[in-house]
């Protein structure tokens, strides 16, 4: 049974024991000396998080119609195909392949400082990267002819557009290895791989896994 002992200190204190000394409050410079400290580290995380584990995307065009609407925001994880491949369906976010590619020539440290600013809504992030569903892997050959989308000859089965759907029809196309064809569900309106070929699977920055905006369509992907 748990009773009542009386506070240490004063006159209550045991013989023998100095009486206890109230702690004194933090000093104003103290904590001012704090604040860009817990603020860096924050920064830090944030850094960290976007890098490794997941970082937030909206939707800047209707490629992706009627599953992603424009301004809609997604969250991609960057540790999915640390786990796995790309599998056919999955929806990625890669770089712009039509875009000069200039990061080997970046400066390491101004890259670092970009990808703190844009973790912490300093500078506004990068809009150089596209966001389309993986419909061929390596080694497959992929055509549309008719209106639908072939995969080894086998007619492919895309529950994810709606009924009524046409596909530009294209030559068989052999998908190499180590990269991906891509495509927008918007079929009629969307640049992928059926004008730019297909994508390096070294430029995809992750799998897109959630929808987090508007909150009345939050959903997974």
């Amino acid at each position: 049974m748990i009773g009542w002992q009386p506070a240490l200190g004063g006159d209550d204190a045991p013989e023998g024991l100095p009486p206890l000394v109230a702690a004194e409050p933090q000093s104003a410079t103290r904590v001012l000396r704090e604040i860009p400290l817990l603020l860096g580290l924050a920064a830090l995380i944030a850094f960290l998080v976007k890098t490794f584990v997941a970082q937030a995307f909206y939707i800047p065009s209707e490629s992706m119609l009627p599953q992603l609407e424009v301004n809609d925001r997604v969250v991609v994880s960057k540790l999915s195909y640390r786990l796995h491949e790309p599998r056919r369906g999955d929806i990625i976010v890669f770089d712009d392949p039509r875009a000069i590619d200039e990061t080997d020539d970046d400066n390491v440290v101004e890259k670092f400082v970009r990808g703190l600013a844009e973790a912490v809504g300093v500078v506004q992030p990068s809009t150089d990267e596209f966001i389309k569903r993986v419909i061929a892997l390596p080694g497959e050959t992929v055509e549309a002819k008719g209106g639908r989308v072939y995969v080894d000859g086998k007619l492919l089965y895309e529950p994810y557009l709606p009924p009524g759907v046409v596909t530009t029809d294209f030559a068989p196309t052999m998908v190499p290895d180590s990269t991906l064809w891509v495509m927008g569900d918007n079929r009629s309106n969307s640049s992928d791989s059926r004008s730019f070929g297909p994508v390096r699977r070294s430029t995809v920055v992750g799998r897109t896994i959630l929808r987090v905006w508007p909150p009345g369509s939050a959903s997974f992907l």
